[in-house]
């Protein structure tokens, strides 16, 4: 085969393929096909990806406003009830929707999280964990209000961060409900005036006699239930 029969060869099967992949573009050039929401604009490549930059956040942000994201879906109705209603993105440092979403994962795919890092959060909405999730039902968590982070860190929330050993021993009379110690649940500040035996004036008057006048700090100096001081400031 000639020079010119093998190059105007090659050239027909690139004009296939360009044609091909202009008429089919979801079996030709698609990772994959589309989550359910987008069915819609399966074939419109360009709806999402700009020539020769790829996939930009400012093309979804042009359908998805960002005050409604959670709220609402895609043209400003409700979305079905079987959505949770999650507003976090407007807490975002950033609008970069490709940290997270990948659109073709296919029609039965569920929206995942996995990828979500809260560094992505205003530094004010980190705190905020029951924004996103719910508060468990256990017996230890119901009786506890104010925030997560005394216990918890959003880069490994399991296990639990927080040992109590290490601020207080729970053994003997103190392996008691939370709100004992912890006042109304209020799991960064304690105190031992909860129980019959720690009254505040007696227990004033006894410090008082040692010199020590700081008595809203217990902790610092009582570690356990064995009841001597194991240092601490005055």
């Amino acid at each position: 085969m000639s020079g010119g029969r093998l190059r105007a060869f090659f050239a027909s099967c690139l004009l296939v393929v360009i044609a091909l992949a202009v008429a089919y573009p979801e079996r030709m050039v698609s990772p994959g096909r589309l989550m359910q929401g987008h069915a819609a604009i399966e074939r419109d490549c360009f709806a999402c990806h700009a020539p020769g930059r790829g996939a930009a956040s400012e093309r979804c942000i042009g359908c998805h406003a960002v005050a409604d994201i959670g709220l609402r879906i895609a043209g400003g109705a409700a979305p079905p009830q079987r959505t949770p209603k999650i507003p976090f993105h407007q807490e975002l440092i950033e609008r970069d929707c490709l940290a997270c979403h990948d659109e073709h994962a296919g029609p039965n795919a569920a929206p995942s999280l996995e990828a979500f890092s809260h560094a992505l959060l205003r530094p004010a909405a980190r705190g905020l964990c029951d924004l996103c999730h719910a508060a468990p039902a256990d017996e230890l968590h119901r009786s506890v209000t104010g925030t997560c982070s005394p216990c918890h860190v959003p880069q490994h929330w399991k296990p639990a961060t927080f040992d109590h050993d290490q601020r207080f021993v729970l053994d003997t009379d103190h392996n008691a409900p939370c709100a004992t110690c912890h006042e109304g649940g209020d799991l960064r500040r304690a105190s031992c005036y909860g129980c019959h035996a720690h009254q505040p004036e007696p227990m004033r008057a006894t410090h008082l006699e040692e010199g020590i006048r700081d008595l809203d700090r217990c902790a610092r100096c009582h570690r356990s239930a064995g009841g001597e001081a194991e240092g601490g400031d005055s």
